[in-house]
């Protein structure tokens, strides 16, 4: 009987320690793992046509929730992912991007880079968006690619210097760079959305905000709306 006992205590260990592989603990999961998982869990549902509009980026176009809505006649889909930098979209290009075999990608994305510590510089954000740049050409030559000029926003006033620095170098790259990978030069675009952003003063407009001075409301993405409509590409 004592035997039988000690069997089943070890049986219970071994069951016990293959579940915590199976499940690994959240520590170790890499940042947003589950934000990818329920985009991967939307598209098994139903998986968005091909060469449609795909936007990518951080909580600007995650809390963009009805961007349908802003564009009629035009597939988009939105894989935007709150605090996420430019890192985290080198991370995850082969789940957020390559999958969907877009005709057109319109990125936002470098604000949090900046915002996540000192020792991050403008020329840090650009090195990282050429990196996503050169990822995505590589695998889709003649694809469009459109970047969105870092925004003004009120609660990040202190990095206004760099954003405007990583505005300069990324329109700068677009302009004279974008077609280095065989694709026709105007398919790379800049959109500056920072100055339509600001009053008179030179002010971030705080209107088109919410409370917490960082994300739009309504009336800023209805700037956006305006400043990205000649840029997308019709069906």
């Amino acid at each position: 009987m004592k035997y039988i006992f000690y069997i089943l205590i070890f049986f219970c260990a071994a069951c016990n320690t293959n579940s915590k592989k199976d499940n690994k603990p959240v520590a170790e999961l890499p940042p947003f793992w589950k934000d990818i998982q329920n985009f991967k869990k939307q598209d098994s549902v139903s998986f968005p046509p091909k060469n449609s509009i795909l936007f990518i980026g951080s909580s600007s176009f995650t809390k963009w929730t009805d961007v349908q809505n802003y564009f009629p006649g035009y597939t988009i889909i939105n894989r935007g992912f709150g605090g996420s930098t430019l890192l985290d979209q080198i991370r995850y290009v082969n789940d957020i991007v390559f999958p969907y075999q877009p005709k057109q990608i319109i990125i936002y994305c470098g604000e949090n880079d900046l915002a996540s510590s000192d020792t991050v510089t403008a020329q840090t954000v650009f090195g990282r968006f050429k990196i996503l740049y050169t990822d995505i050409k590589h695998r889709f030559p003649e694809i469009s690619i459109v970047f969105i000029s870092l925004k003004p926003s009120p609660s990040r006033r202190h990095l206004f210097s760099k954003m405007r620095e990583v505005n300069m170098q990324i329109k700068a790259f677009m302009k004279f760079q974008g077609d280095s990978f065989g694709g026709d030069p105007g398919e790379s675009h800049y959109i500056d959305v920072y100055q339509k952003m600001l009053n008179q003063q030179g002010q971030p407009i705080p209107e088109i905000f919410l409370d917490d001075s960082l994300h739009m409301n309504a009336k800023g993405y209805t700037i956006w709306q305006k400043e990205i409509q000649p840029y997308l590409l019709k069906d």
